[in-house]
């Protein structure tokens, strides 16, 4: 009888290859990227992160699940913004145009959730210089999207930041900020209209920008579950008028399984290490995020030697190029 790879080998916990032409590599929380020539070839592992700390063990087809959702509103966006993305020869890679990120990151949200209803229910009413009406209650609707912009941190917490302290501080120059803000609402249009016919609702995101040769690009990934939050549409009214919890699409179940273990990332606290039928089972979880989320049903890529298959994928894409 064959034997069944373990949880660790069908899984990508991280890649060290050396490719031909190479000039630079980076490690993130969840992907490794290459540089070769003017492109940047991105491996999307399946390390998972939470409270800005990469958890000890990895998730099979997480880095596929991450890479296709992401691939597949990249391709369905091309229309609104020139994007980064130039080839997928792998499950688990996008190889795109290298280009010079902007140090913000555009935050959109369409709903009070998260960070923007933790800052009101504090008391404050304004966010990022933009100011919340009054009467709010978590999980309601703002009358508009509003951008909440953050700095990109090199270590540490991304912050707060307003339109006008970007300008101000020279951070993105007034022609072209007014392009991401331009950028940002429509991609967030599209993704709300994609969202709600997969029956979701698209709270709130990020998008990341980057610049080349003068032309402003939209990189990195978009409306994945890791950047995005999502709630079924589903009986969403009546949950906010009875003033009940929402159904959240997001890896917020893996928060909620590390609070309950006591830890939330702060001083003092020991990472708890996940038991093998909880990694199956945020597996699974990833699995019906990209079926629901894109309305196609998840194919798993080959996991036998899973390192070996990308490695060779990328390195035929290479010689293809």
């Amino acid at each position: 009888m064959k034997r069944r790879p373990t949880l660790a080998e069908r899984s990508v916990h991280e890649t060290n290859f050396t490719l031909p032409q190479q000039t630079a590599f980076y490690r993130g929380k969840v992907r490794d990227v290459y540089t070769v020539g003017e492109q940047l070839i991105m491996v999307a592992s399946d390390r998972i992160s939470a409270f800005d700390y990469i958890l000890p063990r990895p998730i099979p087809y997480k880095g596929q699940v991450l890479n296709q959702i992401a691939t597949h509103f990249l391709e369905n966006t091309k229309d609104i913004c020139p994007n980064w993305l130039v080839a997928t020869p792998d499950e688990n890679v996008a190889v795109g145009i290298a280009c010079e990120p902007f140090k913000i990151e555009m935050v959109i949200r369409g709903y009070c959730v998260g960070h923007a209803w933790r800052t009101y229910r504090s008391g404050e009413r304004v966010l990022c210089g933009v100011t919340m009406l009054e009467g709010l209650n978590e999980n309601d609707p703002f009358p508009s999207p509003i951008i909440t912009p953050a700095t990109k941190a090199e270590e540490g917490h991304d912050e707060d930041i307003s339109r006008e302290e970007i300008l101000e501080q020279g951070i993105v120059s007034k022609e072209d900020y007014e392009i991401l803000e331009q950028y940002t609402y429509a991609l967030f249009q599209r993704g709300t209209e994609m969202a709600a016919k997969q029956g979701l609702i698209l709270a709130d995101t990020k998008y990341e920008f980057g610049k080349k040769d003068g032309q402003i690009y939209l990189i990195d990934e978009i409306h994945t579950p890791d950047s995005s939050r999502y709630f079924y549409k589903d009986g969403f009214e009546e949950r906010q008028q009875k003033g009940e919890k929402q159904k959240h699409l997001s890896k917020e179940f893996v928060r909620e399984w590390l609070i309950a273990n006591e830890f939330q990332g702060l001083d003092g606290q020991i990472m708890p290490v996940m038991p093998n039928s909880f990694v199956e089972l945020v597996s699974d979880r990833y699995i019906e995020l990209f079926e629901q989320i894109t309305g196609k049903q998840f194919k798993k890529a080959d996991t036998a030697n899973v390192l070996k298959r990308i490695e060779e994928n990328i390195l035929a894409y290479l010689k293809e190029g």
